[in-house]
């Protein structure tokens, strides 16, 4: 098994020291014992790094992370699916949650476009808790 310094593992997985010491101490990467007066990682954990951040682009959580590394490799596929469907529940909740803001904001902006430049800006207003009409 081939092994590197903290340093070039994470160099290799393009991450900081800081990132792999954390997923240590986050039960995502074992520490490895300090055999020769430094420790030693193996180089297949640049994929497992890999993996991680990959998980957390599509919004998984670190915990929800650690719950799939662990079903990784032992065909648990409908635990995998339902920690995915509700992320993807999460998510489309989020989308939901910005459409709305959107509207919100697409209405006062242009209200505030073509309000009169000498009354109060509704954006402001509805800001400040004033009641508006949107």
């Amino acid at each position: 098994m081939q092994t590197t310094t903290i340093g070039k593992l994470a160099k290799s997985a393009q991450v900081g020291i800081e990132t792999i010491r954390y997923y240590q101490s986050r039960g995502l990467l074992p520490t490895p014992d300090k055999t020769t007066g430094y420790r030693q990682y193996p180089l297949s954990l640049i994929e497992r790094i890999r993996f991680i951040k990959r998980a957390q682009e599509l919004g998984f959580s670190l915990d929800e992370i650690v719950e799939l590394l662990s079903l990784h490799g032992n065909h648990h596929r409908e635990l995998i699916q339902k920690i995915t469907a509700a992320r993807l529940a999460q998510i489309e909740l989020k989308i939901t949650d910005l459409k709305q803001m959107q509207t919100v904001l697409t209405q006062l902006l242009n209200e505030c476009e073509h309000t009169n430049s000498e009354l109060p800006c509704p954006i402001i207003a509805s800001l400040g808790g004033e009641q508006s009409d949107v």
